[in-house]
């Protein structure tokens, strides 16, 4: 806290000194006007509060560039109050920090380029394969939260808290939501001193329960004064730049850890570039620095999804500089603002690594064409583009979301949290669907590149089942573009299952290799008459999952 004490002094100083005349003005001495000592003192001492108390207040960094705010109505009035060498000497001030202050605030009109560069990613055509044994971190965090409010009577004094913040994380190899246990207010503050815990919940199974875990934490966002947890941070780091709001990291123990994203201005105290993070102990205050490369292994969101946001702004705004971003508009394309966490949405891939995603559209109104998506590394801060097939137009999320509400329009669903896959080489949407009160009532899955090939079910796997089977009956590339390889077989069924699906019948049936195929009565209208110990032939794409699509079947005598 000396920091901020010595930094008002040097300032307040520096603001007396160009205020307080040092030459007398001969005139203004006839007339009888002569300064006071002690009102000198007192505007000395106010000045040095007002500056103390701003920087305070705002947590603002403490970097002498920081005052060119202040330093441009100090001038003026120190040239004001000289007279003769002297005024000359603060006009030359005053301009100066004119110009200073020009500068800072017309930045943005030219280090486009510079911020385009900082956020430039590498581009590829289009995201591998979903990996059918894979399950998609899919829960919506809207449903995670409204399931955390009504287990909040596990919380002890519940009256002094309210439910935080909520982000997704990775814990001991499972995916997780968790949100820190805040305080209401001040008062409540005052009496509870410290917060109970967090809860977590699962983000890929809509049945799981919050579980309340306790640590006290006296550090916090919600907390007042010496134990603000942004000011314990600027306390400890009056120099560094932040960009994003703190957010809760739990290592494989279970302790959680505040983490908040720092780096550089991008030229005159404009843009942003990420460099590390500072990692709090809620429980005692102690803070760490990092750099992006050097974070521990526990933490998945070292770049805030503020900072991702603010990059993918960058690469899609200022391809051509700024000027083209608001007249021509040549190759500009808009970041959606569609995502969970400021714009973006927070995924895992297959080694569970979490990216942000993102999709891009046409600046143009009333196109719901995809330019391409962006998948952000939320540790390293690195980012690919990608730009699907050129040859295929893709809708954009804000399609696949009007595609569900004109679904549901007589229920008032709405979908959430919409994420492109590639589901069996198919660029595809995946989208949670909420009634009006926030509560999960199935997952959607529609084509990005053919949306009349949409399906729903209670669960994503499910959801999934019926997709590929709606690929094959739709022209989709399921058969072609999957991983997954063709193969026969033959065989005696032992087992089957027959399901109505809309239209159609889904036929699930054991043959005595010991495994599992799935056919649609569509696709194999004769496949309805199947039962046990039928002899068949079966074409099927090897996917390596449970029950592997039918594309052919034949059964013997039939």
């Amino acid at each position: 806290m000396g920091n901020i004490y010595l930094f008002s002094l040097i300032a307040g100083l520096a603001s007396a000194l160009v205020l307080i005349p040092f030459t007398s003005n001969k005139t203004k001495e006839k007339k009888g006007k002569r300064s006071n000592p002690g009102a000198l003192v007192v505007g000395i001492i106010l000045i040095i509060f007002a500056i103390f108390s701003f920087y305070y207040l705002t947590n603002l960094d403490r970097n002498f560039t920081s005052l060119w705010i202040l330093a441009i109505p100090v001038t003026l009035l120190g040239t004001y109050f000289a007279s003769g060498k002297e005024r000359m000497v603060k006009a030359v001030l005053f301009l100066g920090s004119l110009v200073f202050g020009i500068i800072i605030l017309s930045a943005f009109l030219f280090n486009a380029d510079e911020k385009y560069e900082v956020a430039k990613m590498a581009e590829k055509t289009e995201i591998e394969t979903f990996d059918e044994k894979e399950t998609p971190a899919s829960v919506p965090p809207k449903f995670a939260r409204n399931k955390m409010k009504k287990a909040f009577g596990q919380v002890p004094d519940t009256s002094y808290y309210e439910l935080g913040n909520l982000q997704i994380q990775k814990v001991n190899g499972e995916y997780v939501y968790i949100a820190p246990v805040e305080f209401s207010g001040f008062f409540k503050w005052v009496n509870g001193n410290t917060t109970p815990g967090y809860f977590t919940i699962s983000a890929t199974d809509s049945s799981d329960n919050p579980k309340f875990m306790k640590a006290e934490m006296e550090y916090t966002p919600s907390s007042y004064f010496h134990k603000n947890l942004k000011r314990q941070i600027r306390m400890q780091y009056p120099n560094h730049i932040f960009y994003g709001d703190v957010q809760l990291e739990i290592d494989d123990d279970g302790k959680p850890y505040y983490i908040r994203s720092y780096g550089q201005y991008i030229s005159a105290r404009n843009g942003f570039d990420v460099k590390g993070i500072v990692m709090v102990d809620p429980q005692t205050g102690e803070t760490e620095d990092f750099l992006l490369k050097d974070i521990p292994a526990f933490i998945d969101g070292a770049v805030s999804p503020e900072v991702v946001s603010l990059q993918n702004s960058y690469y899609g705004n200022y391809i051509h500089g700024f000027w083209n971003s608001l007249f021509g508009k040549r190759d500009v394309r808009l970041p959606s603002d569609e995502g969970t966490e400021a714009n973006v949405s927070p995924i895992f891939d297959e080694n569970g690594d979490m990216y942000y995603f993102t999709d891009f559209t046409s600046p143009k109104e009333g196109v719901d064409s995809m330019l391409g998506y962006s998948l952000t590394n939320s540790r390293t801060g690195e980012a690919t583009f990608y730009t699907g097939n050129l040859e295929a137009s893709y809708m954009d999320s804000q399609g696949a979301l009007q595609i569900i509400e004109k679904k549901f329009i007589e229920k008032k669903w709405n979908g959430e949290m919409p994420v492109l896959y590639n589901f069996y080489g198919e660029a595809s949407w995946l989208t949670p669907v909420l009634d009006s009160n926030g509560f999960l009532q199935n997952y959607f899955i529609v084509s990005a590149a053919n949306p009349e090939i949409s399906v729903y079910a209670n669960t994503p796997n499910e959801a999934l089942k019926l997709y590929k089977t709606a690929l094959q009956r739709g022209g989709g590339t399921v058969d072609g573009s999957s991983k997954a390889e063709e193969k026969q077989v033959r065989g005696t069924v032992i087992r089957v299952y027959k399901e109505k699906v809309g239209d159609f019948t889904t036929i699930t049936f054991l043959l005595d290799n010991k495994k599992n195929y799935v056919v649609s009565s569509e696709n194999s209208p004769l496949a309805i008459y199947l039962e046990e110990g039928d002899k068949v032939q079966v074409n099927y794409l090897d996917t390596g999952e449970i029950f592997m699509p039918v594309k052919e079947m034949v059964i013997e005598g039939l």
